[in-house]
């Protein structure tokens, strides 16, 4: 029997000894210092553990009823411990139920006239739309003028690294190029290719929805899913302008589509971790761009198989995307106001095509997202201009949910030339999806205890208040 403990602490103290090693190899890998030296200073405490095992293993210590009992009770604990992180916690059963289960109250669907994107894009002083916009929200109308003075949505892009014609621009404007122009209605709306025009392609929805997935994947997507789209989630008039077609301001966006295709590209750690200087803008510009390239292609095809089919993109939406990506199963809403994912946390960006192609909708899911910004708050203690709250969450627009400052936040992108990305990469879910990243994030989407337990390790790994990482040589910040 004192053999078999022996030769059991032996296992476990090697694996913990593989998972620190491991650990450490990751830290360094990404590039971070602080987490690195307290990963190396853990693997030590471990090597020395080992060393000192096997030294008392050589005296035959662990022979004797003492050590047999410290080795019974060595490995009890860890056998507890282990069972208390890894065992399934009881479900979030309103996360399970999607969007729906986080409705409390009446829901107005949103109009894209009011979000602050189109307020600075589309709504020029001056013009008709001016006067009957601001007729109807005159509260708005001083907030938007000042911010207009910026300039765009990313004011005088590049400021905070005084590169505003520097590489870094350049790269983003190259990026940003590609949404651009592919946001025409023939584009957004394809009409079927002339070899198959009047052709319907008969598919079971199972066949459907596996070429459907099997081709968004092929494209570059990371992450599809599929959901029955919840009228609610569909903007109830356009207000994003791109193309003088002016008509279409104010235009009621009909709910003619039933099925969502949502997917998600993963953006650059490098790049992110650099926010909130240029490199994170020229990382999400690319995502948004490949985003673009994604859902025009993916509309088509379903087009050219019979059937309508529209591209949302960062230059045409008809619906919000976060809330049809949680019904899809993608991932939960964070404190933050982005989509979690289980795979890649915070550091996605989102497209999608709605269809009337029929398909098998995915189920939204449950991975501890909730519980966990609970605990952590890390994002509202970053963020720079303290746009998301700190708070519990509250009702807003009949959900309940974290209710981001969109006008302190945009406010804060006016400054600095960029889309800031500070809470993505202060993110614990935003660290790379090495093995040790994999083996804690499936803890803490099982286990409550597991959430506690891995926030605080966060904190003392990487920093209650995470600095910005240097990028690629090929986007520094020397301009």
């Amino acid at each position: 029997m004192k053999e078999v403990l022996t030769f059991a602490a032996g296992i476990v103290l090697t694996a913990q000894a593989l998972v620190g090693l491991s650990f450490f190899i990751s830290c360094l890998r990404e590039r971070e210092k602080r987490a690195s030296i307290f990963a190396g200073l853990q693997l030590t405490a471990m090597l020395l553990i080992i060393i000192l095992f096997l030294y008392l293993r050589g005296t035959g210590f662990f022979q004797t009823t003492l050590g047999a009992a410290l080795l019974a009770l060595t490995l009890l604990t860890a056998a507890i411990g282990f069972f208390f992180l890894f065992r399934r916690s009881a479900p979030n059963l309103n996360s399970l139920k999607g969007t729906k289960g986080h409705i409390v109250g009446g829901v107005k669907r949103v109009d894209e006239r009011e979000i602050v994107f189109a307020r600075n894009r589309s709504i020029r002083p001056g013009s008709a739309e001016y006067e009957v916009f601001y007729n109807e929200h005159p509260e708005l109308e001083s907030y938007d003028a000042k911010r207009r003075e910026r300039g765009g949505p990313l004011g005088q892009l590049g400021s905070i690294d005084r590169e505003r014609e520097g590489p870094n621009v350049a790269a983003t404007m190259a990026c940003i190029s590609i949404p651009m122009h592919l946001s025409t209605p023939k584009q957004v709306k394809p009409s079927p290719h002339p070899v198959v025009k009047d052709r319907k392609i008969a598919l079971t929805p199972e066949e459907a929805t596996e070429k459907v997935k099997g081709f968004a994947l092929h494209l570059g997507a990371d992450l599809v899913g599929i959901t029955e789209i919840n009228p609610l989630w569909v903007y109830s008039m356009r207000g994003e302008i791109f193309h003088d077609n002016w008509e279409d301001w104010g235009r009621e966006i009909p709910v003619d589509h039933q099925y969502a295709v949502v997917f998600a590209t993963e953006m650059s750690l490098r790049l992110v971790g650099a926010a909130p200087h240029t490199p994170t803008v020229i990382e999400s510009m690319r995502n948004y761009a490949k985003g673009a390239y994604l859902s025009i292609q993916l509309a088509s095809y379903i087009t050219n198989l019979g059937y309508p089919a529209t591209a949302n993109h960062l230059r045409y939406y008809e619906a919000v995307l976060v809330p049809l990506a949680v019904d899809a199963g993608l991932g939960e809403l964070g404190r933050l106001g982005y989509l979690m994912t289980k795979k890649f946390g915070p550091r996605i960006r989102l497209g999608a095509v709605t269809t009337n192609l029929p398909l098998i909708p995915d189920k939204p899911v449950d991975l501890g997202v909730e519980d966990f910004c609970g605990i952590c708050k890390k994002c509202a203690v970053c963020c720079p201009s303290q746009s998301i709250p700190m708070g519990e969450q509250a009702e807003v627009n009949g959900t309940l949910r974290w209710k981001l400052n969109a006008e302190t936040c945009f406010d804060y992108w006016g400054k600095v030339g960029t889309d800031c990305n500070v809470c993505m990469r202060v993110c614990p879910w935003a660290h790379a999806r090495t093995f040790p990243h994999r083996i804690i994030l499936e803890f803490v989407s099982r286990n409550r205890l597991a959430r506690r337990v891995f926030n605080v390790m966060d904190n003392v790994f990487y920093g209650r208040k995470p600095k910005s990482k240097e990028p690629p040589a090929w986007a520094n910040l020397k301009g």
